[in-house]
Formats: C-alpha cells, structure tokens, sequence
C-alpha cells in the first residue's frame, strides 16, 4: 500500500471524534486507507446486497455485531443505518469508533447533517497526490505522461493501460451512480455532456453556452454539473472578490479532480498527442490547481482558493488568501521559463501592493528556483507548496 498523506490526519481526529467519516471518488483509495487505520478493527461493505439486507432489515442487531467499532464502507447505500449510529455514539462515549466511507456527497451529507451532526469529522480523499507518488518511487520521469495518467490508485498498482481503466471506471461508476442521483434516462446526451465539460476544464462556465451546445436545457446543465460536483468528478473555483477599481468576472472555472480522466474523456491516447493537443495548457493548469487542493484536504484543511480576473482578461489562475495578505499564483505549462511568464503577476502585485505576498509561478519544468522575488516551482514540486 503507498502511504497516504491523509493517514496522520484521520488518526489525529479520531481521538477527538467517535465517527471519523471518508469521502471522495470511488477507487481513490478510501477502502484500503480506512482497512489501514482500523486494521484491527471489522469490515462490512454496504455495497455487498446480503450486508446492506441486513442492516436495512435490523439496523440495531447488524450495528450491535460491532461494539468496539468498526469500518462501514459505502454508508450512503444504507442511510438508516446512521440514527442508529448516533443513539449508540451517544451511548459508549468513547472516541474514534467508527469510520465511514462514501462516494457521493449528496445522499451521504444530507444524512450525516441531520443525524451525525457534532459526532463526525470529514476528511475528502482524492486519488494520489505528487508527494505520495514521488515517495513511492512511482512518480512519471514526465510530465506529460502524468497528465495522461493522472493519479487513480489502481493505475499504480496493477498492470493495466490507463484508457483500458478509465473506459471501465466511466462505465462501471461515472454512468451508474451519475443514473442513480439524477434518473437520468438520455445516457448518450450525458455522456456527451461529460466529455464537453472536459473541453471546458481550466475554464470559465457558461452554462449557458454548455446547455446550448449539448441540447439541453440551462437548468439541466447546472443540475448535471451539481451531479458531478457530488461524485468528486468536477469542482468550481470562484472568482475572488479583491477589485482593485476593476471590474471582475462573476462566472466560476470548471476544473476537473483527475486530469487523466480530463485526457481520457478528449480522446488523447499518447504523450506524443498530449504533447501538441490544444487544451495542453488548460489540462496542466487542472493538474497544478487539483494538487493544490489535495495538499490542503489531506491535511484536513479546507481549500479556500479563488482565481483572479477583470472585464480586460487580465487574470491570476489561483488567489490564496493568508489572513490579510493574498498569495498570487500564475499557472505556465511550458518548460522554459521567459520574462512574459512573469508579466501578469507582476500587473496583479503593482494592482494589490502590499496585500500581496509570495507571488508563485508554476510550471512545465523541473527546476525549482526564486527569480526577482517570485517562486519558480516546477511540475513535479506543485504538490509540496505550503499554502
């Protein structure tokens, strides 16, 4: 098993927590990792039909096989289950009972919000981040073919080509929890949309425009989006507030969690097409972003991140606020390093002055190093910032 950053964090608020509760994607390693933290502990998957039988026939009798605790996987399978959970918590007094695990945030939140309330803690897991990758020794030599594999565990740990998995991951989960949420009868029109949004990663989302260009409607579109917000597929970034006397963007960014399901969904088979595709740059910049974010939610940390841009297309891919200051870092996906990289953090630190701090600029590259008071870091260094 690679060891997941996570790990610390989870055994840290299970002392203060009788519930400590999993999410993320399906097959971003949330299973192996709670077996991990409870390896002394039971397992039962409520994705098994005869368990979730027998905790929806009687929840207290299949809860009461587990007095001392125990993992209970894909919870959301079997909501009723977490009143129970609640009355025994409340019961025992005891910490870190429990740990949960759940694939998609909608049914699992509502009920853990109304029934676990103060009882849980949450920790999101995505798939691998660099850090855990380079400590394995399973770091890609390139960037390239990190962006064509992106970081789904089971990519690294049995022999299989990544458009194989990611054609069997879109249909096994993607379509059949994406069918369960929304009853979604028009699958090819779906499967259309999903692919548009990957066009539109590292972009500004015009519902609008999206619902135009795949037949359906603007409200369809914006629930569609909220479906794949739930699964861990997508996320939004909102633009930041500071103006400057500019007039700001209000649409947010689509970006997606996994950028070798971003290449997968584009058609892109090879380094070589990844290395001349058009969207390179959007596909790198949805790579840096989401390691970014893992940093800050493997370390229980809420990624609080904004991007930056006017009505004249002046634009900072990532703001970070630190109490009264602002981090400001630019996104490049080339290898070298030239002046113009620098040109619109410096626009933006001349616009913030001394709100700004640590002005970062990410890259293509491998090099990390200062230039004139900015932070250069390379690809292969992004997930190590302390921001």
């Amino acid at each position: 098993m690679i060891a997941r950053n996570a790990e610390q964090t989870i055994r840290t608020l299970l002392k203060g927590f009788p519930i400590v509760t999993l999410t993320g994607p399906r097959q971003s390693g949330k299973t192996t990792l709670a077996r991990a933290v409870f390896s002394d502990r039971p397992y039962a998957s409520l994705e098994d039909p005869d368990v979730r039988l027998a905790a929806q026939d009687d929840p207290r009798s299949f809860l009461g096989r587990f007095s001392d605790g125990a993992v209970l996987d894909e919870v959301q399978r079997c909501p009723a289950l977490l009143s129970y959970l609640q009355t025994i918590v409340d019961a025992d007094g005891r910490m870190g009972l429990y740990i949960l695990t759940g694939s998609q945030q909608f049914g699992l939140l509502s009920g853990i919000t109304q029934s676990l309330a103060g009882r849980t803690a949450f920790v999101e897991l995505l798939p691998f981040s660099l850090p855990e990758l380079r400590r394995a020794g399973k770091l890609p030599a390139d960037v390239d073919t990190m962006l064509l594999n992106g970081c789904y565990p089971p990519l690294y740990d049995r022999a299989v080509p990544p458009s194989a998995w990611f054609a069997a991951y879109v249909t096994a989960y993607v379509e059949r929890d994406v069918r369960q949420l929304l009853k979604i009868q028009e699958l090819e029109t779906f499967q259309r949309f999903v692919r548009l949004c990957a066009g539109r990663t590292g972009q500004l989302l015009n519902l609008s425009s999206l619902a135009t260009e795949c037949g359906i409607t603007h409200n369809t579109a914006k629930a569609w989006i909220s479906v794949l917000e739930a699964s861990y597929l997508v996320f939004l970034l909102r633009p930041h507030h500071a103006s400057f006397n500019k007039r700001l963007v209000k649409m947010p960014k689509l970006y997606f969690y996994d950028v070798g399901l971003v290449s997968w969904l584009l058609g892109i088979r090879t380094a070589e097409q990844l290395e001349t595709h058009p969207l390179r740059g959007n596909i790198f910049e949805t790579f840096v972003v989401a390691e970014l974010i893992k940093a800050r939610l493997n370390r229980g940390e809420r990624p609080d991140f904004h991007f930056w841009r006017d009505s004249n297309g002046n634009e900072i891919d990532v703001v970070i606020e630190q109490g009264p200051k602002l981090v400001p870092l630019e996104i490049k996906s080339g290898r070298t390093v030239t002046p113009d990289s620098f040109a619109g953090l410096e626009k933006w630190c001349a616009l913030a002055g001394d709100s700004a701090m640590a002005p970062t600029l990410v890259y293509g590259g491998d090099e990390s190093f200062q230039h004139k008071g900015m932070r250069v870091v390379g690809w292969n260094s992004c997930g190590d910032l302390d921001i």
